[in-house]
C-alpha cells in the first residue's frame, strides 16, 4: 500500500492504495464519488473524465498514484452547493443528455474546454469532445449545450 495525497473537489484526501489502483476505481470503490463511470476499460470511451489540475484525463487509463499532490475535479464538483454548473445547466435545457451515461465525461470534457476557449467555434467544440462517445444522442444538442454553456458563462463574467 502507498500514501495517496491529492485535492478532490476541493477537499484535501490522504488514502492508502495499492500501485495497480486506476484513478477511477480509488474515485469509485473508496471515494464513492460514483459520478464518474466506467464505460469500456479501454480509454476510449470518455465516460471516465475527470479534470487534473484543469485538463480532462481519461480516469480509467491514469493510475491513481499520478494524481499525487494534484487537484481532481469530478462532476460531483462542479455544482457549488444547489447551484448547478453552467454546463450542467445547458446539458438539462438543450437536452443534451438521453440515458446519462457519458454525461459526466461530456460535461467534463466540456467544462475543460470553456475554461481554456470562453467561446469556442463549432469545430472546436466537436474537437474537444472527440474522444467522448455517445450512443444516444447524435451529438447535436451536446454541442447546443456547450455553446449556451459559453454564452451564459461570459455573461456571468462580465
Amino acid at each position: 500500500m502507498n500514501d495517496l495525497n491529492f485535492n478532490i473537489n476541493g477537499k484535501s484526501v490522504k488514502l492508502q492504495v495499492d500501485s495497480h489502483r486506476l484513478l477511477v476505481e480509488v474515485l469509485r470503490d473508496q471515494l464513492s464519488l460514483t459520478g464518474t463511470h466506467v464505460g469500456c476499460d479501454t480509454s476510449q470511451c470518455g465516460a471516465c473524465t475527470v479534470l487534473v489540475d484543469g485538463q480532462p484525463v481519461k480516469s480509467c487509463s491514469m493510475l491513481a498514484l499520478q494524481a499525487d499532490g494534484r487537484s481532481v475535479t469530478s462532476i460531483e464538483g462542479l455544482a457549488q452547493g444547489d447551484q448547478r454548473h453552467p454546463v450542467q445547466q445547458a446539458f438539462i435545457d438543450c437536452h443534451g443528455l438521453l440515458c446519462g451515461f457519458c454525461t459526466p465525461g461530456m460535461i467534463m470534457s466540456s467544462v475543460a474546454l470553456l475554461n481554456r476557449t470562453p467561446m469556442p467555434s463549432q469545430e472546436q467544440i466537436e474537437h474537444a469532445l472527440e474522444g467522448n462517445l455517445c450512443r444516444c444522442t447524435g451529438y447535436v444538442n451536446i454541442v447546443a449545450a456547450v455553446k449556451q454553456a459559453a454564452t451564459a458563462m461570459a455573461g456571468a463574467a462580465k
